[in-house]
């Protein structure tokens, strides 16, 4: 499942770089891909621009919203592209797991030091 962005931040993209990772990796791995499940429902400022630790888990704090798809005792790997506090990944595997999920696990491409 990739980290959703806030459709206004995905109008001005036009992509979801977390989404053409998930989608990447579902196909080299035979697994389905739930770009629906979360959303954004927060539409906070870039993480990579926040100016600390605790701003950023702030921004992050209830973003994400589960759209009362079927989690109940899934296992669900959240895909992002960049993990700087882990605050995202966070706020969106708290709102799967509240949706259900059995379990939440986070992967990143790149990880902020």
């Amino acid at each position: 499942m990739p980290v959703p962005l806030h459709t206004a931040r995905l109008r001005y993209r036009g992509y979801n770089q977390s989404q053409l990772l998930a989608r990447e990796l579902g196909k080299q791995l035979g697994l389905p891909v739930v770009t629906s499940a979360l959303v954004r429902s927060k539409n906070m400022p870039p993480q990579a621009k926040s100016a600390g630790l605790e701003e950023r888990w702030a921004n992050a704090a209830g973003a994400f919203v589960c759209n009362g798809a079927d989690l109940q005792d899934k296992r669900v790997v959240l895909v992002d592209d960049v993990c700087t506090t882990g605050a995202t990944l966070d706020a969106a595997g708290r709102s799967v797991l509240s949706a259900g999920a059995a379990s939440a696990w986070g992967l990143t491409v790149a990880r902020e030091v």
